[in-house]
């Protein structure tokens, strides 16, 4: 397969706050080895997916607090290849500014949009689709996103709803979207499971450049027409200045609500290759290996008794014994202990919340 027209966006802006207090905002979750296997998320991502990209042809969107940490974790990078959002405006913009870089460079250019923090156990069943989703996007001007075979009423997730044809004979498991649904109750999950229509909405994308460009005039016109007037300071001393300029004027809104859910060419590629986007403590307790009690844990000196279905995060040089604990997330990071329910864990965001408030 020629790969000098794939493209790879990776999106590094996040600060994981459903990870608190491992991820911070001065060192969030995409920065770390949060899975215990000596590469941070973003360094696995990368390596991934440059068995399939050229690295000269990788754009990393982070927030400008991040640059020397991506640099760090990925020295194989240029620093032009390194994009800084002054501040967070989800992913729509995100992905505008990163498009329209792409476009003073190659305007025949394939692209995967990627989060720089998912986990993906099968990579070879991973590329091997995005091959596939490549070889169409390449020749259909399409919108494509990957679709996950759901194997339980998931919550955390939001949903794509297939039309019952394929729509194309060479690609298996390749069906134009008749709906999203955002994260849905735990009834509709499990009617959705039942009905075998629907998928989890991974936020891994592939299109062509052009397409994209057109498909951002069409429904987010004032954000394409923000990037597009600096077409000439792309590549230039000036071109910071710019984007620090016209960022706070973006709209703050997400790819899939302000294009996916409204654009009439968006088809999904169904597959199963050991996808988790790691959301949250919960998600990575269910991507551990485990010890006979359903613990998982990290840490040397860690001593359980009579505690089961507990995640445990512990520095290497802290010693802890827990007793008598069912379904807890235990995590010591720096000078902070989180003691919270697994069932709980939705309220981390508020604790982190209330603590930086208070420590203001």
């Amino acid at each position: 397969m020629n790969t000098k027209n794939n493209y790879c966006i990776i999106m590094a802006g996040g600060i994981g706050s459903r990870f608190w207090p491992l991820s911070k905002s001065s060192m969030p979750k995409q920065f770390l080895d949060i899975l215990g296997t000596g590469k941070t998320l973003i360094q696995m991502t990368f390596e991934r997916l440059k068995k399939i990209c050229p690295i000269t042809n990788f754009i990393i969107v982070t927030n400008i607090n991040y640059k020397e940490l991506v640099l760090k974790q990925i020295p194989e990078l240029l620093e032009s290849q390194v994009l800084l959002e002054p501040l967070r405006r989800n992913t729509a913009p995100c992905i505008a500014y990163a498009c329209n870089k792409i476009k003073m460079i190659n305007i025949d250019a394939n692209i995967i949009v990627a989060p720089s923090d998912h986990l993906i156990m099968q990579e070879e069943e991973f590329i091997k689709q995005l091959e596939n989703g490549l070889n169409f996007t390449s020749k259909n001007d399409v919108l494509l996103t990957l679709g996950i075979t759901p194997h339980k009423p998931e919550t955390g997730y939001g949903y794509i709803q297939i039309d019952d044809k394929t729509a194309d004979q060479q690609i298996k498991n390749l069906y134009k979207v008749k709906t999203f649904t955002e994260k849905p109750n735990i009834e509709m999950a499990e009617v959705f499971l039942k009905s075998g229509e629907f998928y989890w909405n991974s936020g891994i994308f592939i299109w062509s450049l052009k397409t994209i460009l057109k498909t951002f005039d069409k429904y987010l016109f004032d954000i394409a027409e923000l990037f597009r007037s600096g077409e000439k300071l792309y590549g230039t001393k000036n071109e910071i200045h710019f984007i620090n300029k016209i960022y706070p004027e973006c709209q703050n809104i997400s790819i899939d609500y302000g294009i996916m859910e409204k654009a009439d060419n968006v088809y999904v590629l169904c597959g199963d290759f050991g996808w988790s986007d790691l959301g949250t403590w919960g998600s990575l307790y269910e991507n551990k290996e485990k010890d006979k009690n359903s613990n998982a844990i990290h840490g040397k000196n860690i001593f359980m008794y009579n505690s089961k279905n507990c995640i445990v995060h512990m520095p290497e040089d802290k010693t802890v014994a827990l007793e008598g604990l069912d379904g807890y997330i235990i995590v010591e990071s720096d000078d902070t202990l989180l003691i919270c329910r697994r069932k709980d864990e939705q309220q981390i965001r508020q604790f982190e919340n209330d603590i930086r408030m208070k420590n203001k």
